[in-house]
């Protein structure tokens, strides 16, 4: 379950251009596997994903949900998460070592062989999909499953080195984690848990978006075409305002549909603002002929960051406030 395709860089202090050929060669710690195999499951990722998931739970059960339901489905869907990104890793190997963003990965690194990867993201499946339907509700179990199955087969294999609509569609699998949290605690799906599925739907290209256009020569030389790489800058962003847009609009969506209280649209609709005013922003630089580096997207791109973080803890606090507020 993988909401984009952020690097889980290395934390090592040496360059990837750095040579090693003098370097005396030790053999690899128990920690050192440790470190690569967590590497490999792109623990920044999986946190973008718990903060879809935590939020959704508390609108679910109308307050705090049951803890052990809520501990389950973290535990379960971070392994369903990791499982798909530690997939991905195995498949894109080849690119992941043409771009400075993702060469210094577990697998392109050799930290962790081809092989190791994949049984480490199968068993990750397994045991996530096993776990959903003992410890919390197959429909919980069949969201991950499908999850999974979305980001290797959809989006990893058939999507993203063939079309500029990758994370569009791709990013689907990045909005189930809404769905799961929702249908662990109801064990059913309901209108409001589509709504903040599509909130995250609409933020997912515009966000990548950004961060492409500042590793573009990368995506160029490992032949993925995002949409900076086969567009030009105006046609991104106006893309990025029209999806930033409905993004906004959107969210607002779940004041009615789920019945918050008046300190979410408040919240939703502040947030918004901020996002779009930084969208357009870009799009008047692009108009008046400001371009690559000097765009400076990736201002929007943690902007957009913090918008979705701060969205859900508001959808997080706001059954919390029922009673209290109007």
């Amino acid at each position: 379950m993988a909401l984009m395709n952020r690097s889980a860089d290395d934390a090592s202090g040496a360059r990837p251009d750095e040579s090693t050929e003098d370097s005396p060669r030790t053999t690899p710690s128990f920690g050192d596997y440790v470190r690569a195999y967590v590497a490999l499951s792109k623990p920044r990722v999986i946190e973008l994903l718990l903060i879809t998931t935590i939020p959704v739970m508390f609108v679910a059960a109308g307050g705090v949900p049951p803890l052990w339901t809520a501990v389950a489905t973290l535990l379960f869907g971070t392994m369903s998460a990791a499982s798909a990104n530690a997939i991905n890793c195995y498949i894109d190997r080849d690119i992941d070592q043409e771009m400075r963003r993702t060469r210094r990965r577990p697998v392109a690194m050799a930290q962790v062989t081809p092989r190791g990867a994949m049984v480490y993201g199968l068993v990750l499946a397994v045991g996530s999909t096993v776990g959903f339907a003992v410890f919390v509700n197959w429909l919980s179990a069949a969201l991950s499953v499908f999850a999974i199955a979305f980001y290797i087969f959809v989006y990893t294999m058939l999507l993203k080195r063939r079309t500029a609509q990758n994370v569009v569609w791709g990013g689907i699998a990045g909005c189930m984690p809404v769905l799961i949290g929702w249908s662990a605690i109801t064990e059913r799906l309901d209108w409001a848990p589509f709504i903040l599925f599509l909130v995250v739907f609409f933020w997912t290209p515009p966000h990548t978006w950004a961060l492409a256009m500042r590793y573009r020569e990368d995506y160029a030389a490992a032949k993925v075409p995002m949409l900076p790489v086969v567009a030009g800058d105006r046609r991104v962003m106006l893309e990025c305002v029209a999806y930033s847009w409905a993004t906004v609009l959107v969210s607002l969506l779940l004041w009615p549909v789920a019945g918050t209280t008046l300190v979410y649209p408040v919240v939703a609709a502040v947030l918004g603002a901020l996002l779009l005013v930084q969208a357009h922003r870009l799009l008047a630089k692009v108009n008046a002929g400001v371009t690559g580096a000097k765009l400076q997207t990736m201002g929007f791109f943690h902007l957009s960051n913090a918008y979705l973080a701060l969205l859900f803890c508001a959808v997080t606090v706001d059954p919390l406030l029922a009673g209290i507020v109007p």
